[in-house]
């Protein structure tokens, strides 16, 4: 007779090392004691965790998703989002003014037109955006407690943007398209490359996948309004004509089929101001900082994969017509 789900072993077991939230951010813990009450799955599994460092009495009752396997990706995770906090905190150097929305998007992301970033911004829990009367009808307060995500970019990313927007507007260069290594390539690899870390049968994985669905969804829909620089607007016509058209390259294509590392690095910069004109709750919001996170440090360490190596120079006809 096959086992019952009830008899399936949690995700976690006594006596394990693992990482812990609590709050907002992660810290190391061990499993003292696993309970599984009576009819329930694995899955719903409550543990008992005591905090590296810290006094018995704050041992916690928890469940999976607050955990996670102590791992080096983990581990910098914890670090980052510890260094999250200090600069939000008060008086800290570089605090939360300097890293808020505008800072977060960057001055190269506003250049790109931030009033358009309203009718761009969708919800990654596919709740929509915020109507029109939400935001007349919101007080200072309301306005102030909306939720936000404090995005560090790893500084192998941040370089890569800064030559990004000096080839585009300075040197006036294009990215090749279509992209050797477009967006649905670079996820595909990142869940090839995440997917099998995850506990199997855990929300921990549903939650992976519907954050790349809706980073997938949500650069199809702001490429166009949000992502282009003012030179690459013209390229950007040229391929929306060949998607409608035979050719092999571009055929039934969407953006995220054509585009690659670059515009999706202007698209993670701009997610702070995207995610602040939706309605998800905090908790929404905090696990996808955690994904963007863990995404964006991956990347970071395979840039060289993903990035193309040069820019195309367009022709004359091409600079005249996109600087006019």
């Amino acid at each position: 007779m096959a086992p019952s789900k009830q008899e399936k072993a949690p995700p976690y077991s006594k006596d394990e090392k693992v990482l812990c939230f609590h709050g907002d951010l992660m810290y190391e813990a061990k499993i003292m004691e696993v309970k599984i009450e009576p009819g329930k799955k694995a899955e719903d599994a409550q543990y008992r965790i005591h905090y590296k460092g810290w006094k018995a009495s704050w041992d916690d009752w928890v469940t999976q998703d607050r955990i996670r396997k102590l791992t080096e990706d983990n581990k910098l995770l914890a670090t980052q989002l510890a260094t999250q906090a200090r600069m939000r905190a008060p008086g800290a150097k570089g605090g939360a003014k300097k890293i808020g929305t505008k800072a977060a998007g960057s001055e190269m992301s506003s250049a790109r037109g931030s009033e358009e970033r309203a009718a761009a911004s969708t919800s990654f829990a596919g709740r929509g955006p915020r109507r029109g009367r939400d935001f007349e009808l919101e007080t200072e307060e309301a306005f102030h407690a909306r939720p936000s995500i404090k995005l560090i970019i790893p500084d192998v990313l941040k370089a890569f943007l800064v030559d990004d927007w000096e080839n585009v507007t300075k040197n006036m260069q294009l990215v090749p398209l279509p992209h050797p290594k477009p967006v649905t390539k670079i996820l595909e690899d990142y869940t090839a490359y995440e997917m099998p870390k995850r506990p199997v049968d855990s929300s921990h994985g549903d939650i992976l996948e519907e954050t790349l669905a809706g980073l997938k969804e949500y650069f199809d829909k702001s490429l166009g309004r949000i992502l282009l620089y003012k030179f690459e607007r013209p390229q950007y016509a040229e391929v929306h004509k060949k998607c409608n058209s035979a050719d092999p390259d571009f055929q039934g294509k969407a953006a995220s089929d054509i585009y690659g590392a670059e515009h999706l690095c202007r698209l993670i910069v701009s997610l702070p101001e995207l995610i602040a004109q939706t309605n998800m709750d905090q908790q929404s919001v905090n696990r996808l900082r955690e994904e963007i996170v863990k995404f964006s440090t991956w990347l970071s360490k395979h840039a060289e994969d993903y990035f193309v190596s040069s820019y195309e120079t367009p022709s004359t006809d091409y600079s005249d017509k996109a600087k006019n």
